[in-house]
């Protein structure tokens, strides 16, 4: 019993719903902030990763379209693959000055974290 309709002359509309079927219902909207009013950081991790280094970049204040747009060409810079996770981007191995540099260039106020 996910979500009752009622029909009437205007269309369809929901009448009752469950708890978390609504889609959408308790997303944030996210303001995206042009690239030099962020403070991104830029850290090289190990921590669960089997010993394998990660370059962790956080900090954004953008649109998953635009970060992926952006994830997409920081790896294509660094010869590395990457992924997106909840506003934190991971890119394979110790590129941290090469995306400082990168991230410099695009706008954004970077600094590296971290040891």
């Amino acid at each position: 019993m996910a979500a009752k309709r009622k029909s009437s002359g205007n269309g369809d509309r929901v009448v009752y719903s469950e708890f978390g079927s609504a889609p959408d219902a308790f997303e944030r909207p996210i303001e995206e902030l042009p690239p030099n009013q962020q403070n991104v950081r830029i850290q090289a991790s190990r921590k669960g990763r089997g010993g394998k280094t990660v370059t962790v970049i956080t900090g954004f204040q953008v649109k998953p379209e635009t970060l992926a747009a952006l994830l997409k060409d920081l790896k294509a810079q660094c010869g590395s693959g990457g992924t997106l996770k909840d506003q934190t981007l991971e890119i394979q191995g110790d590129h941290t000055q090469k995306l400082l540099e990168l991230l410099v260039k695009k706008g954004y106020k970077a600094k590296i974290s971290g040891g």
